[in-house]
């Protein structure tokens, strides 16, 4: 491994408490541009200042601790589930709401913090919450930034290998998430554009071109520049609430957040959470992306991987047909019978029809936290 990414795997963001204390679709309307990507800010970040190192959690005394008698998985509900919802929320996660209910929100943000907090790697994660990791989870923890002056009084940082976001205000965790990034594959596809986006930035309807490109999403120090509230469609993909920090790579909403990278190089945080991130960063804020190879100052304000037209699609789009219409003859004289003729697609075979009446019951599935099988107009970005 290199020497500076095992320095930036060493800087963990976790640190000791202090002791005795303890943590945590609708139409688009953009805000004014007050950056513009490549322009440097003025309070700019002295290059490559040194990783946070981990010191030793500060242990709770036992009694002070509440016990976990079961290990809480999906669809498990009680007030232990309340308590470690809680408790997320006091270290600067965001399980959803505080409803006693093990779902999908409750388990990516143990994904995030068994990844933040405990190191596991992100293959290993379980997203369940065992007696011993709840004891641990009520020790004296404290989440700090690896840039604690970032040059912007507050900034977000995204660590890519463990697929974890954290927005600091002053320095202190207001929103740590699971993530899902780019893949780093090829794509070409149909893509849906929406006014204001680029490729479709003088336009007033959505269009639908042919695009190429590859899912990549860089590491660096980049700026958010523009946001929309609600719904977009971009050449990335779906989004919702998006806010851009690199071109057309933004942080947004997605209705698939995988323990994988799945994107096509946005950033994706699960759609319920999309809300609060929108409102909780604002534009001129610095962010960090570590790609686990390089410190972002090394990268400075990295270009991403522009997508490009996919010429395939506009050959087999602009290629037209021909309709061959036939005449009937009129006719004066009414024919003894009267035929209705009905033809069925694919069947050459007369048979006796037999009508059956099926009732079909409609049953609400979770969403699948694994599931990136969208129909492309929803593809998340």
């Amino acid at each position: 491994m290199p020497a500076i990414a095992a320095a930036a795997l060493l800087g963990t963001v976790v640190v000791a408490g202090v002791a005795g204390g303890s943590d945590d679709g609708g139409s688009a309307t953009a805000e004014t541009f007050e950056t513009t990507p490549g322009t440097e800010p003025e309070d700019a970040v002295e290059p490559a200042p040194e990783t946070t190192e981990a010191e030793p959690v500060e242990t709770r005394p036992d009694d002070e601790k509440v016990p976990l008698n079961r290990t809480l998985v999906d669809g498990v509900v009680g007030d232990d589930v309340a308590r470690v919802q809680e408790r997320l929320h006091e270290l600067g996660f965001n399980p959803g709401p505080v409803d006693g209910v093990y779902g999908g929100l409750t388990i990516q943000s143990i994904w995030a913090y068994e990844k933040l907090v405990l190191q596991v790697p992100r293959e290993q994660v379980t997203g369940r919450v065992t007696p011993d990791m709840w004891d641990r989870m009520q020790d004296h923890v404290k989440i700090t930034p690896r840039r604690p002056e970032p040059g912007t009084r507050n900034h977000t940082e995204v660590y890519l290998p463990e697929q974890v976001m954290a927005v600091f205000h002053d320095g202190t965790p207001v929103f740590v998430a699971h993530i899902s990034h780019g893949t780093g594959e090829e794509w070409c596809r149909e893509v849906t554009i929406s006014p204001g986006e680029y490729g479709n930035e003088d336009g007033e309807e959505p269009k639908k071109e042919g695009r190429c490109g590859i899912s990549n999403t860089p590491g660096g120090i980049f700026t958010y520049h523009r946001k929309y509230e609600g719904h977009r469609q971009s050449a990335l993909g779906g989004m919702l609430n998006p806010v851009y920090f690199n071109y057309g790579i933004a942080i947004h909403g997605a209705q698939s957040v995988p323990n994988r990278p799945a994107s096509h190089g946005c950033i994706r945080i699960p759609n319920a959470l999309s809300e609060t991130y929108f409102e909780l960063v604002s534009i001129g804020e610095r962010v960090f992306v570590w790609d686990g190879v390089k410190e972002p100052e090394q990268y400075g304000e990295q270009f991403p991987t522009f997508d490009w037209r996919w010429d395939e699609w506009y050959a087999t789009s602009t290629t037209t047909s021909t309709t061959t219409t036939t005449l009937v003859p009129e006719t004066t004289l009414a024919p003894e019978t009267t035929v209705v003729e009905t033809t069925v697609p694919e069947s050459t075979s007369t048979s006796t029809s037999t009508t059956t009446t099926t009732t079909t019951t409609t049953t609400t599935v979770p969403v699948d936290l694994d599931d990136d099988d969208l129909d492309d107009d929803l593809d998340d970005g």
